[in-house]
């Protein structure tokens, strides 16, 4: 275990020492949140109303649950990179446990994630956003939000073995999480769509982690399904089944890879 833990923490600081070296990897959880925030607050911001609360205050916690969503797309692509560019075979090489190689894959990708967030809330406070926490509230945030990382980073992972290129991984992620994520309530309410991405919107997993973001930072409470009205139940749910799926499956792929 002690092996384990070593090679493991070892690995997690190769890959985040690389990040000078590579830093168009953090665009998708830097530069990208930031166009969103910006694009949504000041070109459509003006003609969005939500009753009851001002656009930064609604649209930010959205940001932040698609953030987390997004962490599949960074966490698939760099997974990707590393199995298509021979990493993964000089890492078999060595004397190290097989098992830290896709632990600090995981570790690696959370860092990052951690990177945006920070960038992400940052920039939502100069921005105007203001978020009413009790310190209850704020630990169950962090928590959550560290399991939704964790999650969608295992997510990332598995997928990011089973497609055949980055290219691919970057493709298939923004065909999944792209439409999910708006249609989450991200930047509008979910009660203004037409019927049928209102429907679609009740049961997206999305929409349970900018629920309860939403609820747990500004203390609105949205309806219209179960997962909605119990948001943080719902995002806890989601993440363990997630986490219980792709786990198991993504230690199996890697096991098979290592034995081509």
């Amino acid at each position: 275990m002690t092996a384990y833990v070593r090679d493991t923490a070892l690995l997690t600081a190769r890959s985040l020492r690389a990040l000078p070296r590579v830093p168009e990897r953090l665009l998708d959880v830097t530069v990208q949140p930031i166009i969103f925030i910006v694009l949504f607050l000041y070109v459509f911001g003006a003609a969005i109303h939500v009753p009851g609360i001002s656009y930064e205050d609604y649209m930010i916690p959205g940001i932040i649950g698609q953030s987390l969503a997004f962490g599949i797309i960074g966490a698939g692509v760099a997974t990707s990179n590393d199995m298509n560019e021979g990493v993964i075979d000089r890492f078999r090489s060595m004397p190290i446990s097989r098992l830290s190689v896709i632990s600090a894959q995981v570790m690696g990708q959370f860092c990052e994630q951690i990177l945006g967030m920070v960038i992400v809330v940052g920039l939502g406070l100069a921005l105007g956003w203001t978020p009413h926490l009790t310190l209850v509230h704020g630990f169950e945030l962090a928590g959550l939000i560290a399991l939704g990382m964790f999650a969608f980073t295992w997510a990332g992972v598995l997928f990011g073995m089973i497609v055949r290129s980055p290219d691919a991984m970057q493709g298939v992620g923004f065909i999944i999480v792209f439409p999910l994520s708006f249609m989450a309530g991200t930047f509008v309410p979910i009660s203004k769509m037409d019927a049928v991405p209102r429907a679609i919107a009740h049961w997206d997993p999305i929409s349970a982690l900018v629920a309860s973001v939403r609820n747990l930072t500004q203390g609105t409470h949205a309806t219209g399904s179960w997962q909605l009205t119990h948001p943080e139940l719902a995002m806890a749910f989601w993440c363990l089944l997630v986490v219980a799926v792709c786990v198991p499956l993504a230690l199996r792929r890697f096991n098979r890879k290592l034995a081509m």
